[in-house]
């Protein structure tokens, strides 16, 4: 039987937002969750908690479709296309969540109910 699609995992990062923005008023620190597919890396959805509309929506289009088995291209990709004052906090919780991926990848993620 033929594989058609890969199980999808998904993995949030966290990271403190600079004061005096919008989005740190409202959450302090932003997060990043990407629904991954575990057998190629890529990134199938993105969101994130930045205040508006258009925030989300271009980290979103600027993820989606890419690997995160690439860490350094993602950040590559967040610090040539956004420009807001968030993103050194989005960039550590891609690396975070690279991490994540990492560990689970190789087995070593512990089971909540276990």
């Amino acid at each position: 039987m033929e594989k058609t699609q890969g199980k999808h995992i998904l993995f949030s990062g966290y990271a403190k937002l600079p004061t005096g923005i919008t989005a740190s008023e409202i959450y302090k620190v932003i997060g990043v969750v990407l629904l991954v597919d575990e057998d190629t890396g890529k990134i199938i959805e993105a969101d994130c908690t930045l205040a508006t509309a258009v925030a989300r929506n271009h980290v979103s289009s600027i993820l989606v479709g890419k690997l995160i088995t690439n860490p350094d291209n993602l950040v590559r990709i967040v610090d040539a296309t956004y420009q807001g004052s968030a993103k050194k906090a989005i960039i550590t919780a891609i690396r975070i969540i690279y991490d994540k991926f990492r560990s689970y990848k190789e087995g070593l993620v512990p089971s909540a109910i276990d």
